[in-house]
């Protein structure tokens, strides 16, 4: 056996034991519950905060409960800043080995402390068994490296750190192999030719690493392309357009970004432009004809594009749901191929719960996992032994089902809500609103955005930008509106007041062109900010923003 099938017989195997390790705790949830609250207590009692919140007394979720206040990242954030300072024992009683970077509701780059015990208990478990389906039912795409084109590796010779000097980076700039003694956690992908690029390139012009990873994928047998953000896929079909003419010159010549590369290969170049030229247009399906699966998140505003987007990386190509997770830690992971959601991971945190249609403080009432009902949607708290007690993580999901008595959850978007008029409007709302009107107009929309805007003398209204894939009549746009309207009343009290006394006005749907998001997205991208945070937008106040989407000025 060669090393490199060594190496994926471990890997399979690491991967499949984690699952079966998930699966096993499920039929005694709420003792692997209690576990790993008593875990985190224990280990942290002799913290400023566990002294601070009386730890060593803690015995019950209960107890728990009364002891902690429900936070959010600016609650913690002081704590957390002091340890980015160099302070030591304060929100765990081991060193943070990196700062994971996360995108705030300001912008603002939150640091995440990463400690070895919080991957060693809480990630590692959850991040290995993410895989299985992935290694179970597409066996083939781990067999070369160069099968899998992952969109979101992007590794740092030179990584922004702290004032303490730990690296304060994405997830997937982490090397866990060298950092945490896991020589197996490489992600799929990441040693592909293209993972590190041969040729110089800043480090912040991340449009052109992401051109050159392209232009050397179309010249491999691509089978798998691993997202997570799902926006980062969509625009893939609109960059190999665009740079179609670029990508075919380059292949032909050897070239890379300008540079000589390697031979040059005008066969391969002939063939891509013959391909293209016979379709009449340009398709990941074409580049790469045994392209097998996508994995990414596949609920939010990307289940209104997706089944038409996978239709153009191939026929049959299967969606594989990324976990339920954020940089502060994992929440739900797909052990089989459900479209759409995964299992809690009850051997990682200790989670709460609270109506999503609540509003979230300190002392709000939460609900344990077995509490939680199918078909309800839930903001998200957990405790982990990395240091976030309590935390509010801003996510709501949605519970599914239950499997082995655990419940089995798909993200329903972000719990900030837009609220001009008492409306209150959250992400899965509108987001449901506008498959309503789709399916009830047979009207396609391949991505949405929304702002509410006060027209001079007029009412306060939502104005929608819907991506369409062909003209919409204006009588097909009223009726779009109509029912979008009629969706939102049914889906939110607050809007149904508001519109029945006059504090809204009726909603109108702009119609832009198919390629609007992922102009959208390359534009922003341009302008230095990472591709992985780059994601589906619903609600856009920002003027700036609205204009960059559809040309219109900002109200």
């Amino acid at each position: 056996m060669s090393e490199a099938d060594h190496r994926l017989s471990q890997y399979r195997a690491r991967v499949f034991a984690e699952r079966d390790n998930l699966l096993d705790a499920f039929p005694d949830a709420r003792e692997q519950q209690h576990r790993v609250l008593a875990d985190l207590l224990d280990f942290n009692a002799g913290t400023e905060f566990g002294r601070a919140h009386d730890f060593g007394r803690i015995r019950t979720m209960d107890e728990f409960r009364k002891a902690v206040p429900v936070a959010d990242y600016a609650a913690l954030s002081p704590w957390i800043e002091r340890m980015a300072n160099g302070d030591r024992n304060v929100l765990t009683a081991d060193d943070p080995a990196v700062y994971f970077t996360s995108s705030g509701s300001t912008g603002a780059h939150k640091k995440i402390p990463v400690t070895p015990r919080f991957m060693k208990t809480t990630f590692f478990p959850f991040y290995y068994a993410a895989w299985a389906p992935l290694a179970e039912h597409f066996p083939d795409v781990l067999t070369a490296p160069d099968r899998v084109l992952n969109l979101k590796h992007d590794p740092l010779s030179a990584p922004p750190t702290t004032a303490s000097g730990h690296a304060h980076v994405g997830a997937s700039q982490v090397d866990f192999g060298t950092k945490f003694g896991e020589p197996l956690s490489a992600e799929p992908g990441t040693a592909a030719p293209w993972a590190t690029l041969p040729v110089p390139v800043a480090a912040d012009d991340h449009l052109e690493k992401t051109y050159l990873r392209l232009r050397l994928a179309v010249e491999h047998d691509v089978r798998c392309v691993i997202g997570i953000n799902p926006a980062m896929v969509a625009a893939l079909p609109y960059q190999l357009t665009q740079w179609w003419p670029r990508i075919l010159e380059e292949v032909h010549d050897g070239t890379l970004g300008g540079v000589r590369h390697r031979s040059p290969n005008p066969a391969r170049a002939a063939e891509l432009s013959r391909l293209a030229e016979y379709a009449g247009t340009v398709r990941p399906s074409l580049v790469w004809p045994n392209m097998r699966v996508i994995f990414c998140w596949t609920t939010g505003l990307a289940s209104l594009y997706l089944p038409r987007l996978r239709e153009q990386f191939g026929a049959g190509v299967t969606l594989l749901p990324a976990p339920v997770a954020a940089s502060e830690g994992p929440v739900g992971v797909a052990l089989d191929r459900h479209r759409t959601a995964g299992s809690l991971v009850v051997t990682a945190s200790a989670y709460e719960f609270v109506d999503a249609d609540l509003d979230l403080g300190p002392d709000v009432a939460t609900l344990d996992q077995h509490e939680l009902e199918p078909g309800r949607d839930y903001h998200v708290v957990f405790s982990h032994v990395g240091g976030l007690y309590r935390y509010a993580v801003g996510d709501v999901v949605h519970v599914v089902d239950r499997v082995g008595g655990v419940p089995r959850v798909e993200y329903a978007g972000r719990a900030t809500r837009s609220d001009f008029a008492g409306e209150r409007l959250r992400d899965v709302q509108v987001i449901r609103a506008l498959a309503a009107a789709s399916g009830g107009t047979g009207l396609e929309v391949g991505n949405a955005a929304c702002r509410v805007t006060d027209p001079a003398g007029g009412t306060r209204r939502y104005d929608f930008a819907v991506a369409t894939r062909s003209p919409w009549h204006p009588t097909e746009v009223d009726r779009f509106a109509a029912l979008l309207d009629a969706g939102l009343a049914s889906r939110s009290e607050g809007y149904r007041s508001a519109r029945d006394t006059g504090a809204l006005g009726a909603p109108r749907v702009l119609p832009v062109d198919t390629d609007a998001f992922a102009r959208d997205w390359q534009e922003t991208v341009s302008r230095g900010v990472r591709p992985t945070q780059v994601k589906d937008r619903l609600f856009r106040q920002d003027p700036q923003l609205w204009r960059q989407l559809t040309g219109e000025e900002g109200k």
